[in-house]
């Protein structure tokens, strides 16, 4: 029985040693650069009042901030579809997929009951 219990942890030590190597000083300077730049273009959007558009600033804004996530994930918390055999790109995935039902769902409900549960204050007096 020891020598099966050996094998197996023996096993397990060697899942360990398969794990991908940390970034390289050169990848994190990437990360960091392009963090900054992605910091830095919506801070001068906004600061500059470059476009005339609040609607289309904020939009771009979002998309600068979805992007600077991404980076993130990849340079620093070295997030990929081989890491761990992709479970962590799934389990990311899933949970994404569980906060956009929750956050639209809960805005779509308070929304309709909004409309739906107020009819005398909408109409006036």
């Amino acid at each position: 029985m020891s020598e099966h219990h050996d094998s197996l942890h023996h096993g397990h030590d060697d899942h360990h040693a398969e794990e991908a190597p940390h970034s390289t000083f050169k990848g994190y300077m990437i990360g960091f650069v392009a963090s900054v730049i992605l910091t830095a273009i919506p801070f001068w959007m906004v600061m500059g009042d470059v476009l005339d558009s609040r609607n289309a600033t904020v939009l771009i804004i979002l998309a600068f901030a979805v992007v600077q996530i991404v980076v993130h994930m990849v340079y620093f918390l070295h997030m990929d579809f081989q890491a761990q055999g992709g479970w962590t790109m799934l389990s990311l995935i899933f949970t994404l997929v569980l906060v956009f039902i929750t956050l639209f769902g809960s805005l779509w409900v308070m929304y309709h009951m909004n409309v739906n549960m107020m009819p005398s204050m909408m109409g006036g007096s």
